[in-house]
């Protein structure tokens, strides 16, 4: 298809732009640069020629605004520019990266073959997508570049969404808040990660979205008055004082303020912390950098009294990101409290514009040293090149090194070791080496023995202790925060597994050859539904690790047990209708029923089978969405904002079910929902929760579980109600009983 001349406008106008951004960032030094990017340019224009883009526009346009965000966004170079102006060159058209080698260099085909095969990775329909990715990761062994240009390929296509079909958009915007997101935060770019989040949300959740877009704008005229007062005293004491810098107000992200909303189950009008003052200045020749931080951190301290517990200090110790910056969260007029960012040019260049930033002024820097970022790519290598089981545990254990808050931990010599916010000991003791957290068995924290799972705090002093006999436990992998020790307890584990397998199958072969019985399909049947085994690898795992000690083993060879049955069916089938009690079952032929299961509910021209996800619990009125469940066929209803729906949309985005999933109207279900509550401790207040829970809206409740301290109790109750309308009236009416502070429904995913 022919360009039009609207076409060939936009498509020069977009150039023009790119190289008035590759001048201001003085991108081409050398006599030959520009003739490099303007043959890249013109390669590709020619390789895309009269293709568009779903959304109508010059393909063509694509990568020119990729290279723009390159140079312009991020702070990239030209060898950046050009890779980002034919990085779809290969894949989409007759050229080779033999072709790119010769017509450019090595260095620019190595670059676009990685982002080639990037691109294939996230277009895969298939389970291999993850197994891929991993591959496309040990480009960081080579050039993070790739990566980076990928984050910008990906800001580029989440700009232009809305042209794709809504199913598209779901599996786009998961993968992108899963992994890009946190990508990009690990690689210090700030404001592409928070531009990314909020397209997330703009296209997954966009009634909230436009929601909170138009309070921030309506609140504007208000907290800009406000803004003023609260910086005109400081306008004037940095002004008196001789300080060179510009001072903005910055507003939350629209995703963050939702985030907020969420977590904390409050409306806009209670986020407080809408924005944020910065100050970036430019800093004289002495005293320190750190030292002139402080000096305007005071000036602010002296007019404004600062929160203790709010400072935060990531100019003596910079998050591992790189970023550097004094925090500190002041009381402001009206008794608010304002968070105050202090910061350097150079701090602000880093924060905004991450990798590109943190490398100029670190090679223009005397210390070559490793910082935080370079321990972290290092520790990324080591990852990627270990073997793993599975590649989507890879992806799962990945995502885990791309932490958004860092902890300091000394070891017993006062040496600082950087952990992810929530790590534990046993995440600790792995940092520290493998074998130390293989024999790990608990641990001196500030000089008190403390239990393996204990979460540590920033300033924490850890002496690891360990025994001959110590191992890991495999619910360790329920509180582990790091992939290192993930994976290295993942790694154990497996390896017991496999050893308790094998001795296992050889107890029970032994055992049975003693009762004169052969071990067969048949007898391996009636030995999982007696010892609720799941299949045989487990059968025999329970066996050679001693938990399943086959003392009755003649007794439950002649027993057919029709109730072992039943709770088999309903343990492992989950939604089926139950079967009468009374009624005797042959073992093989409900085994053989149960079999056939996944088949009969799949068939051709039956109705679905929908399941309620209870990793969220979704009920009538919640925004829900579907994934078709590959094993079995059945759709597993989530909702929206499940974050194991999120993971699973961006690894498997091919089950996502494309019709939309509404709540049937006539059904008389009960759904369950668990409620947070928190107040003021009184006698007789769990009564009157239960009475009104029970009595006055006669719903069933499943638990309560209530805590109490120094006055203060804080609990939860999960109940079975119709609907979202059913719980809130619940919710409404709880608020009201005498002492009861906050109670919201809790966020399961």
């Amino acid at each position: 298809m022919e360009y039009t001349k609207q076409d060939e406008i936009l498509i020069e106008q977009k150039w023009q732009e790119l190289q008035e951004a590759c001048r201001k960032a003085n991108t081409c030094r050398r006599e030959g640069d520009w003739d490099f990017i303007k043959r890249a340019y013109f390669t590709a224009r020619e390789a895309h020629k009269g293709v568009r883009r779903r959304s109508g526009e010059p393909y063509v346009i694509h990568p020119l605004e990729v290279a723009l965000i390159a140079v312009r966004e991020i702070g990239l170079g030209k060898k950046s520019v050009v890779a980002a102006l034919l990085h779809d060159v290969v894949e989409d058209t007759d050229y080779t990266i033999d072709d790119i080698s010769r017509i450019f260099s090595p260095k620019i085909a190595s670059m676009v073959d990685g982002l080639t095969k990037m691109s294939g990775v996230f277009n895969a329909d298939t389970s291999e997508q993850a197994e891929y990715f991993r591959k496309v990761l040990l480009t960081l062994s080579d050039d993070v570049r790739v990566i980076i240009l990928k984050i910008a390929d990906r800001l580029h296509n989440m700009r232009t969404l809305g042209a794709m079909p809504h199913d598209k958009q779901i599996k786009i915007a998961s993968e992108t808040i899963y992994l890009f997101v946190p990508l990009a935060y690990r690689l210090g770019l700030h404001a592409i990660k928070s531009e990314l989040e909020d397209l997330c949300m703009k296209h997954r959740f966009p009634n909230e979205y436009e929601q909170i877009r138009r309070q921030i704008d309506e609140t504007e005229p208000k907290r800009q008055q406000f803004i003023e007062r609260f910086t005109k005293p400081i306008v004037e004491v940095l002004d008196r004082n001789g300080f060179q810098y510009e001072m903005t107000a910055r507003v939350k992200s629209i995703y963050s303020i939702w985030s907020k909303m969420r977590r904390k189950g409050i409306p806009f009008s209670e986020v407080y912390d809408l924005f944020a003052i910065r100050i970036v200045f430019k800093t004289l020749p002495f005293p320190s950098e750190k030292t002139q931080c402080w000096q305007i951190y005071s000036c602010v301290t002296d007019i404004y009294t600062p929160k203790p517990d709010r400072l935060r200090d990531w100019i003596s110790m910079p998050k591992s990101n790189g970023y550097e910056a004094l925090h500190s969260t002041v009381m402001g007029p009206d008794g608010i409290w304002v968070e105050v960012q202090v910061r350097t040019e150079r701090m602000d260049d880093i924060a905004e514009r991450g990798f590109a930033a943190h490398w100029k002024y670190k090679h223009a820097s005397i210390s070559q040293e490793e910082d935080g970022l370079d321990k972290w790519l290092r520790k990324v290598r080591e990852a990627l090149n270990s073997p793993t089981e599975s590649a989507h545990e890879f992806l799962d254990n990945f995502k885990l090194s791309l932490y958004k808050s860092d902890v300091v931990i000394f070891t017993p010599k006062g040496e600082t070791v950087n952990m992810p916010y929530g790590s534990t000991v046993i995440d600790f003791a792995y940092e520290i080496h493998t074998k130390i957290g293989d024999h790990a068995i608990a641990a001196k924290i500030n000089h008190k023995i403390k239990p393996m799972t204990t979460r540590l705090e920033s300033g924490d002093q850890v002496e690891v202790i360990t025994a001959e006999n110590g191992r890991p436990k495999a619910e360790w992998l329920d509180v582990i925060v790091t992939s290192k020790a993930r994976q290295a307890v993942q790694d154990y584990l497996k390896r017991e597994h496999d050893n308790s397998v094998e001795y296992g199958m050889q107890q029970l072969t032994e055992r049975l050859a003693a009762h004169n019985v052969m071990l067969n399909g048949r007898v391996l049947r009636k030995l999982m539904l007696a010892y609720e085994c799941r299949n045989k690898d487990e059968l025999y795992s329970k066996v050679g690790a001693g938990i399943i000690k086959l003392d009755n083993l003649d007794k439950l060879l002649k027993e057919n047990s029709s109730r072992k049955i039943l709770k088999f069916w309903k343990l492992f089938i989950p939604g089926k209708e139950e079967r009468d009690d009374s009624a005797d079952y042959d073992v093989d032929d409900e085994l053989a029923t149960i079999d056939d299961v996944a088949a009969s509910d799949d068939g051709e021209g039956s109705d679905p089978e929908f399941v309620i996800a209870e990793c969220c619990e979704p009920i009538p009125g919640d925004s829900v969405v579907g994934y078709r469940d590959p094993a079995t066929g059945r759709i597993i209803v989530h909702k929206q904002t499940c974050d194991t729906f999120t993971r699973l949309a961006a690894q498997f985005g091919q089950n996502i079910v494309k019709e939309e999933i509404k709540w049937s109207q006539h059904k008389a279900v009960s759904y369950l929902a668990t409620v947070e509550i928190h107040g003021i401790d009184r006698e007789g207040i769990i009564l009157d929760l239960t009475r009104l829970i029970t009595a006055d809206f006669n719903i069933n409740m499943r638990a309560i579980s209530v805590q109490s301290h120094d006055g203060i109790f804080e609990g939860t109750i999960s109940i079975y109600v119709k609907d979202i309308d059913s719980l809130n009236a619940v919710l409404d009416d709880i608020r009201n009983i005498r002492g009861i502070e906050s109670v919201k429904r809790q966020l399961n995913s």
